[in-house]
């Protein structure tokens, strides 16, 4: 109970495992730092939680952005035909395509 807790800084245990990432003397690296392999290994984990539960919400995100992609795709695609369809029936209401004349061909 008389054990007293230390508070390592971010910087601290990040440095403490990209170092942990190039030793390959992992008692000698935690002798250095001052701290145990157990609080070591923690952190460690620690990160992959982290960063696993990153890549899930990456993940579920990129997926609804490709079903809003999708939809607005089709939206689009539904948006073009109906105009091609709306043109085709203009020109052939008219015959030539273009719009008529506002002159009265009355003689």
């Amino acid at each position: 109970m008389g054990q007293k807790y230390q508070k390592y800084s971010k910087e601290f245990r990040e440095s403490a495992l990209r170092r942990l990432s190039l030793s390959s003397n992992v008692t000698q690296l935690c002798r250095e730092l001052g701290i145990s392999r157990q609080l070591l290994y923690l952190w460690r984990e620690d990160r992959q939680k982290q960063t696993e539960g990153a890549e899930q919400r990456l993940r579920q995100e990129n997926t609804q952005l490709k079903k809003a992609l999708l939809k607005k795709t089709l939206e689009v695609d539904f948006l073009k035909a109906a105009c091609e369809k709306v043109g085709a029936l203009r020109r052939a209401g008219t015959g030539s395509g273009e719009t008529a004349s506002g002159k009265s061909s009355g003689k």
